[in-house]
């Protein structure tokens, strides 16, 4: 048996942690890993147009499967382009390997061509990030950099030199078993029983639940029903506890609605599960405050903790759980769902007149119009911008639909790229891109990726010709909008001559087709929806500070326009949770 080089051993042990593919642009240093990828059966290579593709694709697959997933670069500005899908990955917490090849290792530190140094480049986008640079370190930096990624959640970069991964690995390497999945953390007695006596005392308790709360909806809303607690979220938490929730109040955040702000602010104990929630001038400070978190740095870093209890969401509820005193006053319960619900029936009417009539076609309608058709486990990808907005208003979430977007690090041009991620994990589920059109041109490139792969993903491009909501900011700061006009061409058209599917759609009355046909075709396919740049009006009470400190209560700069079926969960909610 012809003995293993590095790059050999270091495919290896990848597929021994459970990746499945590899995405990346070949080139110089990087092409031994490419090589011994093609003789491996076990794994693909994913050749994409641009490296920040690969790694927002590798940031989204590993969101979807909750496993280890990869990139690559090569040397120098190869893997340079990986930068900013890898503060992605990383600020969201998906496991993801990056490889970053480098230059000849006896040329390092002499200002060789395209030498760059990625252990410092890296270094605050990573939990560890370290280079190869003898052959003797494999596979037990590899490994490490593994478990790095999958047990801490985020990136691990590993580095290494074109010359080091031809050579021989060595004989008698050391390989263990690799951490793949990630233990569920349990608070201490102290913190339970200080927790409990804190939800005893107080009357009116309001839940604030992140993405942490993944996994963790039954208890969850155990818990709720047992406190008579009113229930919010933030965007990344959507997804996981809006559903099959009769307790449910909106959203807060700039993007917020219904009545999450006053049920936060009017409660007299906050519980915040899971949530980073940056915008902490949304947080009362008036309140007692417990935050419940996996992270432990996260704890108390957005507003001051009355107790800070460091444990996983669903192993803390169900400690907690059975220990709470059951409540029996709903009044303070009842009186946020009917708030919520004022509060969307106020919004709702702003676009549910002629909306079929409306041209260019309002926003709202194609994201509503796009949440009714498609498939019930369906995967949106969500551009940053405008089209977070419509994500957050309309798509509607069931326990089964998937909604990825760059919610912490809230980068451009990253809906297309985590749809290839998504879409290479499951073929037969529905992939839609929520595209804007800046974000979408900015790698428009990697739609040749759907085509080369025949990839099936639906991008629907919201096209308003503009930077939507940088003229918004720029609107609320009292300037004239400047540099955030796109003259754009017509996408259908440029999706067609790519050889996919592409249909432009410029009236609301041939919407509902347009998306019907796009679903039926079985490749990649584009809709190019003609919409209106002057959709949003804003507030008559907001001010530059608000915007941009994101310091005003939702209810104040809420961006007028629809939220959906969310009007009507939150009317069913009235009817149907009993009262006292």
């Amino acid at each position: 048996m012809a003995k293993q080089n590095v790059s050999e051993q270091f495919v290896d042990i990848l597929v021994r942690a459970g990746v499945k593919r590899l995405y990346g642009v070949v080139g110089d240093s990087l092409n031994p890993v490419v090589d011994a990828i093609r003789r491996n059966a076990a794994i693909d290579w994913i050749q994409v147009r641009h490296e920040e593709t690969a790694a927002f694709a590798a940031g989204a697959e590993a969101q979807i499967t909750g496993s280890l997933a990869a990139c690559a670069g090569s040397c120098g500005p190869g893997n340079l382009h990986l930068i900013n899908g890898l503060y992605d990955a990383h600020r969201s917490m998906a496991p993801v390997l990056a490889l970053a090849s480098h230059i000849p290792s006896s040329e390092i530190g002499l200002g060789y061509f395209q030498e760059t140094h990625p252990e410092l480049l890296f270094q605050e986008c990573s939990h560890y990030n370290e280079m190869i640079s003898n052959p003797q370190q494999m596979p037990r930096l590899l490994q490490s950099a593994i478990q790095h990624a999958v047990g801490r959640g985020g990136v691990s970069v590993v580095s290494m030199p074109g010359d080091i991964a031809s050579k021989p690995a060595p004989e008698k390497s050391i390989e263990h078993a690799l951490v793949t999945t990630r233990p569920t953390a349990r608070p201490g007695d102290w913190e339970i029983e200080k927790l409990c006596r804190m939800v005893d005392e107080a009357k009116r308790v309001t839940l604030f639940c992140g993405s942490g709360t993944a996994g963790a909806h039954a208890e969850v809303m155990e818990f709720a029903e047992r406190v008579k607690s009113p229930v919010g979220h933030a965007l990344r938490g959507k997804e996981w506890i809006q559903y099959d929730n009769p307790y449910d109040v909106g959203m807060s955040g700039l993007l917020g609605y219904g009545a999450a702000y006053e049920a936060t602010h009017e409660c007299d104990l906050l519980i915040l599960l899971g949530t980073d929630f940056p915008y902490n001038a949304f947080l009362p400070d008036d309140v007692k405050i417990v935050q419940v978190d996996v992270r432990p740095e996260h704890l108390g870093r957005r507003s001051k903790l009355d107790l800070a209890v460091w444990g996983d969401v669903r192993e803390t509820l169900r400690c907690l759980t059975p220990r709470v005193k059951v409540k029996t006053d709903r009044k303070f319960l009842d009186r946020m769902l009917k708030k919520h619900a004022d509060a969307l029936e106020g919004v709702v009417k702003a676009y549910t007149r002629k909306v079929e009539k409306h041209v260019p076609i309002h926003p709202e309608y194609v994201a509503s119009v796009l949440d009714e058709l498609a498939d019930d486990d369906a995967v949106f990808t969500v551009d940053t911008g405008m089209c977070n907005v419509w994500a957050a208003r309309y798509l509607t979430p069931n326990g089964k639909r998937r909604v990825i977007g760059s919610f912490s690090h809230g980068s451009m041009a990253n809906a297309l790229p985590q749809a290839i991620g998504a879409q290479f994990v499951d073929r037969g589920r529905q992939v839609v891109s929520m595209s804007g059109d800046g974000g979408f041109t900015m790698l428009m490139g990697d739609f040749l990726t759907l085509v080369q792969y025949d990839l099936p993903v639906k991008v629907v491009l919201f096209n308003n010709s503009s930077l939507g909501m940088v003229e918004l900011e720029m609107l609320v700061a009292g300037l004239p909008s400047f540099g955030t006009t796109n003259k754009n061409p017509d996408f259908a058209a440029v999706a067609r001559a790519a050889g996919a599917y592409g249909v432009r759609v410029e009236k609301p009355k041939q919407l509902e087709g347009a998306l019907k046909d796009a679903f039926k075709h079985k490749g990649p396919a584009l809709v190019d929806v003609v919409t209106d740049p002057n959709a949003l009006s804003i507030p008559p009470r907001i001010s530059a500070e608000m915007v941009s400190g994101f310091a005003l209560s939702a209810s104040k700069i809420v961006l007028d326009g629809g939220v959906g079926r969310m009007l009507q969960m939150a009317r069913s909610n009235l009817r149907n949770v009993p009262r006292p």
